[in-house]
């Protein structure tokens, strides 16, 4: 399975290229003995075995059995007698090998070259008094010490710790960055980065923390423009209220005075959607969430509108009570405009709480439940403000789920009618 994150994947990339540089330069080592031993053979032994046959031949025939076993080396070794048999050598190292042992042996007869095994030589060679005698001579490898392993070993260990550090100091700046850009929320109220460290780090750094600065200057202009132009547009809607009150016409009074209202909740909503993107002010506090929804629920029932609630939370939670509060009230008005029948069913599923807000209305176009969170999106074609409302109730709950860090989804039902569901998690000292 493929690594998901950078620094796993970098540290994998350096470590497995030490390891397999490691092992080509171990290779290339081995290599390099097999041929130095290779030429030290081809330049040592076959003096040496020449030398002994030399010493054979001119000790009396008694007395040559007993020193075969002083005579005998790592690589080569005799014996008395003849009768060998076998292939000659195959291979390119063993001819040379067998060639340079044969020259060597001159002016003794060579009778017979066989090979044994993949390594090893059996020459028969004649003495001068005519007895034969039988060389075994094998080529041996140059062993590597259990040290140099080991040397090795720990060298990848030390390489693989210090690509761990290296890819770690190389990657951890992105992993701030990426922290402080998640605590970006809607608030913008992220902390700013420390700008140290090396001079591309430090640019990186600078440029983010000059970049929220920004975002939030833009978004306190947007908030203080549009409280500018709500303040402003409060007193022309309240001279035409008092114009309107004074008309004789009493339906084009009527006409005047709800066209007087959409103004005036189109301000307020856009003023307080403006806020909700500019940041949520409010602490998080431990509260009561079940006598939270109960009052609501009353209030509304004072209100002569029917909402029923289904389920406990059983316990404190830690929220943005008013927050919260504006959320489903936001939804419950959408499901009582559209709905006759309002359910508000709560539980706890695996440490989130979830509240959805049930109706029994038309529901909305699946390819629209997206787009209804947008700001002035109305479902409805004809505009029409007695039911279409604003376009910002959802907008503005939704922005207020993502700054206390909710998920707000809306999904039509099978029997009709529209959920709305908020689910957001619990602390774990909390969530039993």
């Amino acid at each position: 399975m493929k690594p998901r994150s950078l620094f796993a994947r970098v540290t994998l990339i350096i470590v497995v290229g030490l390891a397999i540089a490691q092992l080509l330069t171990f290779a290339a080592i081995r290599y390099e003995r097999g041929m130095a031993l290779r030429h030290l053979m081809m330049t040592g032994i076959e003096r040496d075995i020449a030398s002994s046959i030399a010493i054979l031949d001119r000790l009396p025939a008694a007395e040559r059995e007993g020193w075969l076993a002083r005579l005998e080396r790592r690589n080569y070794r005799f014996m008395l007698g003849d009768g060998i048999s076998g292939p000659p050598p195959e291979s390119t190292i063993s001819q040379e090998f067998a060639a340079a042992i044969v020259n060597a042996l001159h002016p003794f007869e060579v009778v017979k070259v066989v090979q044994a095994a993949a390594d090893d030589l059996r020459i028969q060679v004649r003495l001068a008094d005519g007895s034969p005698v039988i060389v075994y001579a094998r080529r041996v490898g140059m062993p590597v010490s259990n040290w140099v392993l080991w040397v090795l070993v720990l060298q990848l260990a030390v390489l693989a710790v210090c690509a761990w550090f290296a890819v770690r100091l190389v990657t951890r700046p992105l992993a701030r960055l990426a922290k402080a850009a998640d605590e970006l929320g809607p608030d913008l109220k992220g902390r700013e980065l420390e700008e140290e460290g090396p001079s591309e780090v430090a640019h990186a750094a600078r440029a983010f923390n000059a970049m929220q600065r920004r975002i939030a200057g833009y978004m306190a202009e947007r908030v203080e423009i549009l409280a500018a132009i709500s303040h402003d547009l409060q007193t022309p809607i309240t001279r035409m209220r008092l114009r309107t009150d004074m008309m004789d016409n009493e339906k084009d009074q009527l006409k005047f005075r709800q066209d007087l209202d959409a103004m005036h909740a189109l301000v307020k909503e856009g003023v307080t959607y403006a806020k909700t993107l500019h940041g949520a002010t409010e602490p998080p506090c431990r509260v009561d969430a079940d006598a939270l929804l109960e009052s609501m629920v009353a209030d509304y029932e004072d209100a002569g509108q029917q909402v029923h609630l289904e389920g406990r939370i059983g316990g404190p939670i830690v929220t943005r009570p008013n927050a919260l509060r504006r959320i489903i009230v936001n939804l419950v008005d959408n499901a009582l405009k559209f709905g006759s029948e309002v359910r508000m069913r709560v539980r706890v599923d695996a440490g989130r709480l979830v509240v959805a807000i049930t109706d029994n209305g038309p529901g909305i176009p699946p390819d629209q439940l997206e787009a209804v969170l947008k700001p002035f999106y109305r479902v409805e074609s004809s505009r029409n403000r007695s039911t279409g409302g604003t376009g910002l109730g959802l907008a503005i709950a939704h922005q207020l789920a993502t700054a206390m860090g909710a998920e707000l989804s809306l999904h039509n039902r099978d029997e009709g009618g529209l959920e709305a569901r908020i689910a957001m998690t619990l602390q774990q000292d909390l969530a039993s």
